[in-house]
C-alpha cells in the first residue's frame, strides 16, 4: 500500500499498452459482430435461393417447421460439427446453426421474399468479408493499428491545437548573439555623430540596444562607443557599423598618406579587442596625415586597387594596380607597407576577391539549428565569399541563404542543408495530391532570391516529398502497398529523368504512396575534419537520403607532400 513514483515516460508508456489492449478487445468485438452479420446473411441467401420456406408447407407443428428448414439448411451447409467431406460442395459457416438463427428465418416476410436480389445480397457478403479481412489484418498487426489509431486522434482532434512550446535542450550564448535588433543606427558624416536617435540623419543598419558601435574618420582616427541617442566621434566619418568583440574575420583595407614623408601606405588589420571610448590612431601621428583609400571586408577579402597619381610627379608609371591580396594581415598599429612615395590623385576599387583568410568553417547544431564555427554538430562545409546555404523542407520547399552566423534554423522541418554549389541537381520523389501519383524530377536552382521559401512539389492538397538529395547520385530503394502486401522496388534517378525546370512535375512513376525510402548506397568519400587552416578544399559530390544529418563533405587534409607539377613560392 505504499505510492509509486513513475515519471512521465513510464506512466505514458502503460497508458500506451492499456490502450493497445482495449484496442484488441474492440477489433475482437468488431470481428464478432462481423461473423454473426455473415453467419446470417448466409443463411438468409440459402434460405431463399434454394426455397427451403416451401418445405414447411406441410409441417403441422412449430417443432416439424423448425426441424424441417434445419435439414433443408444441412444440405447446403456445412459446419464446425458438420464438417465438409471429399467432393462437398456445400458451403462451409463459421459456427452451428442454432435454434434462434432458425427462428429468424422463420420471421423473413414474403414481401422481402419476393423482392430478394442475389446479386445485392452477394454484394453485401463480399463487403462482410472485406470489412471482416481488415479487422483480422488489424489484429494481426495491432501495434501497427495502434500507432494509426494515435495518429488519427492528433489528425481529428489535434488541428489548431498545436503545441507551443518547444522542447529543446539549453545552449551556452552571449547575449550579444541572440538579442533582438531593436534600434537603427544612424549617423551625421560631416558633423561627426553616431547614435539611434539621429532619425533624420543617414541611416546605416539595424541593431540592438546594446550593441558596440566602430567608426572610422578620414583623419585615420577610429573608435568603438556603447550605442546611444548620439555620440560624437570626430568630424568627416569614413565608415561606421556594429562592432563585435573578437572578430577575426572582418578586415579593413587601408591606405593613407603619411604627412611627414609624404608616402602613401597600406596596410590591412582586424579590430578584435579595444577600449571604448578611445581614439585611435591608425596612421604614423604625423600632421597631416589622412586616408586616401578605406574599405571594409566581413569575409577577409582582397581588392585590386587602380591608382592614380599626379600628372605632375617624376614617376614612369603614374597608372599602376595594386594588390591587397598580397599584403599580410596584421595588427592595427602596424605602419603598414609603402605603396608609392609619389602623391596620389586618386584611388578606385576594380576588383574584390576571394578571402583571404581561406573559407570559412561552418557546423549547424542539431538540437538548437544554429550556425557556429566551434566544430559543434553537424560540419557544413568551409563557405568563402559569396558562397551560399541551400536549406530543403520537409514540406516541398528550398531556400538559399547568405551565411549568417547568427541564423537559427527549425531541425524539425529540414530535410538537408548545406553548401550550394550552382549546377548542383535536386532529386526528388514525391506524391502528386491532385493526380494521385508517385512522381520523380530533378532540377536546378533557377532562382536569384535569397531567404524566400519556394515550392518545388506542388501546392495540390496531399502532396508529399518523400526523398530528396543533391548531387549525381540518387539510386533508391522504395516500398509501397499493393493490397495488403509490402512492395519493394528501385529506381536510379540519374536515369530515370533528365534535369528539367524547377517548377515541372516530372515523370510519373507509379499509382501508389510510397510508404519507405532507402538511398542504396553512398559513394562519395568522406574524411575527417583537421583542426588545422585549409584555404582550399575539394569539392565533392554529396547528397542527403532523406534525412537532414547524413555526412557530407568535410575539410580535405593539408598534406606536406609535394608533387610534380607543385608550385613553390618564395618570399625576397
Amino acid at each position: 500500500n505504499k505510492p509509486l513514483f513513475l515519471g512521465v515516460t513510464d506512466i505514458l508508456e502503460l497508458s500506451t499498452f492499456q490502450t493497445k489492449e482495449l484496442l484488441r478487445l474492440e477489433l475482437e468485438i468488431k470481428k464478432s459482430e462481423l461473423e454473426e452479420k455473415w453467419h446470417l446473411a448466409s443463411l438468409e441467401k440459402i434460405f431463399i435461393e434454394n426455397r427451403i420456406y416451401r418445405d414447411i408447407e406441410e409441417a403441422e407443428t412449430w417443432e416439424a417447421v423448425i426441424e424441417t428448414i434445419d435439414i433443408g439448411l444441412k444440405k447446403f451447409v456445412a459446419t464446425p460439427s458438420d464438417p465438409l467431406k471429399n467432393g462437398d460442395g456445400r458451403i462451409m459457416l463459421m459456427r452451428d446453426i442454432t435454434h434462434d438463427d432458425i427462428v429468424k428465418l422463420t420471421e423473413i416476410k414474403i414481401k422481402r421474399i419476393s423482392k430478394y436480389n442475389s446479386f445485392k445480397a452477394d454484394e453485401y457478403i463480399q463487403k462482410l468479408e472485406g470489412e471482416l479481412d481488415q479487422v483480422k489484418h488489424d489484429l494481426a498487426h495491432l501495434t501497427e493499428f495502434a500507432i494509426a489509431y494515435f495518429q488519427n486522434l492528433l489528425d481529428k482532434y489535434g488541428k489548431g491545437k498545436e503545441r507551443k512550446t518547444e522542447i529543446i535542450s539549453m545552449e551556452s550564448i552571449e547575449v550579444q548573439q541572440v538579442v533582438a535588433n531593436n534600434a537603427k543606427l544612424y549617423v551625421d558624416r560631416a558633423e561627426g555623430f553616431v547614435g539611434s536617435g539621429m532619425k533624420k540623419d543617414e541611416f546605416v543598419c539595424d541593431c540592438s540596444d546594446i550593441d558596440d558601435v566602430i567608426a572610422f574618420t578620414k583623419e585615420g582616427i577610429f573608435k568603438v562607443v556603447r550605442i546611444a541617442d548620439k555620440v560624437f566621434i570626430g568630424k568627416n566619418i569614413i565608415h561606421v557599423d556594429v562592432w563585435k568583440k573578437g572578430d577575426e574575420r572582418t578586415t579593413y583595407n587601408y591606405v593613407y598618406l603619411d604627412g611627414k614623408t609624404g608616402r602613401a601606405m597600406a596596410k590591412r588589420f582586424n579590430v578584435t579587442a579595444i577600449t571604448r571610448d578611445k581614439d585611435y590612431d591608425l596612421t604614423m601621428g604625423s600632421k597631416g596625415s589622412k586616408v586616401l583609400y578605406f574599405s571594409a571586408q566581413p569575409n577577409g577579402e582582397s581588392e585590386i586597387l587602380n591608382v592614380q597619381l599626379s600628372p605632375g610627379c617624376n614617376a614612369k608609371k603614374k597608372v599602376f594596380d595594386f594588390d591587397f591580396g598580397e599584403l599580410t594581415i596584421k595588427g592595427r598599429g602596424s605602419q603598414g607597407n609603402i605603396m608609392t612615395k609619389y602623391p596620389v590623385r586618386k584611388i578606385t576599387q576594380t576588383e574584390v576577391g576571394k578571402s583571404s583568410l581561406g573559407a570559412i568553417k561552418v557546423w549547424m547544431d542539431e538540437v538548437s539549428g544554429r550556425l557556429n564555427t566551434d566544430e559543434r554538430g553537424k560540419y557544413l562545409g568551409g563557405f568563402d565569399t559569396g558562397t551560399q546555404i541551400i536549406a530543403i523542407y520537409k514540406d516541398g520547399s528550398y531556400e538559399l541563404n547568405e551565411l549568417d552566423l547568427n541564423k537559427k534554423y527549425d531541425t524539425g522541418s529540414l530535410v538537408h542543408i548545406g553548401k550550394y554549389s550552382a549546377g548542383d541537381s535536386i532529386n526528388v520523389l514525391y506524391y502528386e495530391g491532385d493526380k494521385g501519383w508517385t512522381m520523380a524530377k530533378r532540377f536546378v536552382i533557377e532562382t536569384n532570391t535569397l531567404d524566400q521559401k519556394f515550392n518545388f512539389i506542388g501546392e495540390a492538397f496531399g502532396s508529399k516529398l518523400y526523398f530528396v538529395n543533391v548531387g549525381k547520385y540518387a539510386l533508391v530503394k522504395y516500398f509501397y502497398r499493393d493490397g495488403k502486401n509490402t512492395v519493394s522496388d528501385d529506381i536510379d534517378l540519374i536515369d530515370f529523368i533528365d534535369v528539367k525546370g524547377w517548377k515541372a512535375m516530372g515523370n510519373k512513376v507509379g499509382e501508389f504512396k510510397i510508404t519507405k525510402t532507402e538511398l542504396i548506397a553512398d559513394t562519395s568519400e568522406v574524411q575527417e575534419v583537421e583542426n588545422t587552416d585549409t584555404r582550399e578544399e575539394k569539392e565533392e559530390d554529396h547528397f542527403v537520403q532523406g534525412e537532414l544529418f547524413d555526412e557530407v563533405d568535410k575539410p580535405t587534409e593539408k598534406g606536406d607532400k609535394m608533387k610534380p607539377g607543385d608550385t613553390i613560392d618564395f618570399e625576397i
